[in-house]
């Protein structure tokens, strides 16, 4: 007997980036493909606004050099990761001190660079800096630490005993003053977590990205990432403005163009979205953000250095001249400060966060102009323990689910999940390509309407 009549082989709910990799393994592997987005455009999060020849990330997530899928991700070779300079810069008592400088940069026992204070004076109210990793013998346990980190297998740091990152940090025997001056700003800016509740699992694994690689934005901004993914497919492959009301294993009801038949469905939505087609499925807590964008034509005298504050003395977490990173974010002669609020935004925000980054930065801001303010309730899952790093991503045959939410709260997770998924779904079809098919993936949404 024939099977019957698919017009795909598998249908992906979600143009993310989860949902676009999977796409592109799927169609490397032989089998027809059809993305479904909602929303105009692809990308989900991972979106830039455009204003006045500005580049704005809604989110601004940060990358890593160490990311493992970035580089085997299909479809990803085009795309091209701007670094910061190495290290952090953390401001402490007035002054700024670079620290943390990766491994990557010399060697595994460069993995804490000696910190220093740099050329900016304490203000006349300021106490007389120290250092805010504490003494000599704190930044040498810190430095082993993080060497240490940038050698262990990710199997064996997912194999520790799991606490919140906080209790962790301080039962191997980190310093009070080294957790809240650097270990806290540092992760608060990588997973979004200013409370260290995050999985200590999850906290080793981004320390170790940190350790082994360069902080990094891609060039041209967030959605460099989905555009990149979605121009490497087979034309038609992705369908936008497509809403999804129902899946099942074998087919997807959309409102525009009714059912289309498939062999699988791959859900790679976010985790709200995924629970509204599937409920049941589990809906994380988020962490929320606010991202501010300011212009000068005065940038200020930091470079492409992430400053984060170790007082943590008002709202901004963390900070960064972007332009000096990527140019390619701010036209010429423009100067784009790019601030990242963690939690619900203070009163007044605008005005908090100017009088804050004067002090971060050591420079008046009233003359900055405030291009946008984003404010993203659900931005990044929040990862307490117990926490699943590999939750599963095959539901039951034929029906799938990808996304940060099913990893780790990161791009690399995201893409990780979206591996893992596709594999499953290759494993599941017992062949690279299909039988049997009724029309080629970009005829998909058109038949169906």
């Amino acid at each position: 007997m024939l099977e019957p009549a698919y017009q795909a082989d598998v249908v992906i709910v979600g143009a993310g980036v989860a949902g676009l990799s999977a796409a592109h393994r799927l169609t490397s592997a032989g089998v027809t493909t059809a993305v479904l987005e909602a929303a105009p455009c692809v990308g989900g999060r991972m979106s830039t606004e455009k204003v006045d020849g500005f580049r704005l990330d809604r989110i601004g997530q940060l990358l890593s050099t160490a990311y493992p899928e970035l580089r085997l991700t299909p479809g990803l070779d085009a795309l091209v990761l701007r670094a910061f300079a190495p290290g952090v810069l953390l401001h402490s008592d007035g002054r700024h001190h670079r620290a943390g400088a990766p491994a990557a940069a010399g060697g595994a026992r460069g993995a804490l660079h000696a910190v220093r204070a740099l050329a900016s004076a304490p203000t006349r109210s300021a106490p007389r800096a120290t250092d805010p990793l504490g003494t000599a013998v704190d930044q040498a346990r810190l430095g082993t630490a993080l060497s240490r980190l940038a050698t262990i297998p990710v199997e064996r740091l997912l194999s520790r005993p799991e606490l919140p990152a906080t209790q962790a940090l301080t039962a191997r025997g980190v310093p009070a003053r080294t957790v809240d001056s650097f270990l806290r700003p540092l992760l608060a800016a990588l997973l979004c977590d200013p409370e260290l509740t995050t999985s200590s699992r999850c906290a080793d694994l981004a320390l170790r990205a940190f350790a082994c690689g360069h902080l990094c934005l891609p060039e041209g901004g967030a959605e460099m990432l989905p555009e990149l993914l979605a121009r490497a497919l087979p034309p038609g492959t992705v369908h936008t403005g497509v809403r999804v009301t129902s899946v099942s294993t074998s087919a997807v009801t959309t409102a525009e163009h009714g059912e289309i038949r498939c062999r699988a469905v791959l859900l790679a939505t976010d985790a709200r979205a995924a629970a509204d087609l599937l409920p049941g499925l589990r809906v994380p807590d988020f962490h929320p953000l606010t991202v501010l964008h300011h212009t000068t034509d005065e940038p200020p005298a930091t470079g492409a250095a992430l400053l984060l504050d170790a007082d943590r003395g008002g709202p901004v977490a963390h900070t960064a001249v972007v332009s000096a990173v990527d140019p390619s974010r701010a036209p010429a002669g423009r100067a784009l400060i790019s601030s990242t609020v963690l939690g619900p935004p203070p009163p007044e925000l605008d005005t908090a966060v100017r009088m804050h980054l004067s002090r971060l930065y050591g420079t008046p801001t009233t003359r900055w102009e405030t291009l946008a303010v984003h404010h993203t309730p659900e931005a990044v899952p929040a990862m307490r323990p117990p926490h699943d790093l590999r939750r599963p991503v095959r539901l039951l045959a034929g029906l799938y689910v990808c996304g940060d939410h099913r990893d780790t709260s990161t791009v690399q997770g995201a893409l990780h999940s979206a591996h893992r998924a596709a594999t499953a779904i290759l494993t599941d079809l017992g062949a690279a390509g299909s039988m049997h098919r009724a029309d080629p993936p970009s005829s998909a949404v058109e038949q169906a309407a």
